[in-house]
């Protein structure tokens, strides 16, 4: 059996978040002789995977990464100035260092920067793995892009085989899987686990989801927020969360602290992101400081239109640019308007319930009403 038929076996997708084929993305490789880099830049927001892969697990990674380049040229890219960086380095690897920006890690930005260009998203023509052009008519060899994980699971599969593989997770999403949980205790703690585990445990691994957190954010910045209540009964597949309106994405889970303003987190997300642009499409250049701008007065209260320019915005954005980071942010902002809407009404009230925790004295009950 050859290495793609016990890829196709086991199931294995991409642990970056699209959840794509890795059979089919590594069948394109090996057709057009595409070089690999391995994108080891942990650039979700939360996201600590890729750091733990080159830590722990980095001769089964290189492994890994000779069976999908099939002796065409490997790369390992990294954010600029990082451990992971220094890491590969050291061990000999030869590393593409990636500026630590959001849209930076991107797949096509990724393959433009190890191709000489700027590390900024192409628009693609067709997949990347079969070569072409950019924007501007230069030549892009074949080059194909796979998450730190996903090369560790592939050397995995082929080590033990697809039965072992999916002796793991679910049917519909099977293996081990890695996720990265943040809590007001501790942040980025890497969970070893599998899709089906309960989303309470995963959280219990880090500290706990909080007595009156409002929210878990799964998916980093381009995910959804859950509401506190309905955590106690998700499981960590794609099945359940879709009924919240979530997926697993890139496996990081963060939940939020009760004494924190849950609009002022969405705040400080949005200006945050307002700033990761690579400044070359409109959306991301003029949209997102707009949404986080309009995001601060709706929090703020007092501006009567703010609430529908951040709904007017949350709907124009999605299916602009060269990549999908606006997409991403107008979804984290719509799931905020959701599942934050009575905290909004307390703040045209006047009131903010996690303020009222944070001076409350200790010992004493308040509640949020």
């Amino acid at each position: 059996m050859t290495f793609t038929s016990l890829l196709a076996e086991a199931g294995l997708t991409g642990r970056g978040g699209a959840a794509f084929s890795t059979a089919t993305k590594v069948a394109a490789a090996h057709a057009h002789g595409a070089r690999l880099v391995v994108n080891a830049c942990d650039g979700e927001l939360g996201a600590a995977k890729d750091t733990w892969v080159v830590e722990h697990r980095l001769a089964e990674l290189v492994d890994g990464a000779a069976l999908v380049a099939d002796g065409a040229p490997v790369t390992y890219a990294a954010h600029r100035g990082s451990e992971t960086a220094r890491r590969l380095a050291g061990a000999g690897l030869r590393v593409l260092e990636v500026p630590p920006r959001y849209v930076s890690s991107e797949e096509s930005a990724i393959i433009s920067l190890a191709q000489g260009g700027l590390a900024r998203p192409m628009t693609k023509r067709q997949p990347f793995v079969r070569g072409g052009r950019d924007s501007e008519g230069r030549r892009v060899s074949p080059t194909v892009v796979l998450n730190a994980e996903t090369v560790w699971r592939a050397a995995q599969v082929a080590r033990n085989g697809p039965a072992w593989f999916r002796s793991f997770g679910t049917p519909d999403q099977p293996g081990p899987r890695l996720v990265a949980v943040s809590t007001p205790s501790v942040r980025g703690v890497v969970v070893e686990t599998a899709a089906g585990a309960p989303l309470g445990d995963l959280l219990d691994l880090a500290g706990g989801l909080p007595d009156r957190s409002p929210a878990v954010l799964v998916g980093g910045l381009g995910g959804t927020f859950v509401a506190a209540v309905h955590v106690a009964d998700l499981v960590w597949s794609d099945a359940d969360l879709a009924g919240v309106g979530a997926r697993t994405g890139p496996g990081v889970v963060e939940a939020l602290d009760p004494r924190d303003c849950p609009l002022e987190f969405v705040d400080r997300c949005l200006t945050w992101a307002a700033g990761e642009s690579a400044g070359q499409c409109g959306p991301c250049m003029f949209g997102l400081p707009a949404l986080a701008t309009d995001w601060r007065a709706l929090a703020a209260g007092g501006d009567r239109t703010a609430y529908d320019r951040v709904v007017s915005r949350v709907g124009l954005l999605p299916g602009r640019g060269a990549c999908r980071f606006p997409d991403g942010v107008a979804g984290f902002a719509g799931s905020a308007l959701r599942v934050f809407a009575d905290h909004l009404e307390q703040h045209r009230a006047g009131r903010c319930p996690a303020a009222e925790l944070r001076t409350a004295p200790r010992g004493t009950d308040v509640h949020a009403h």
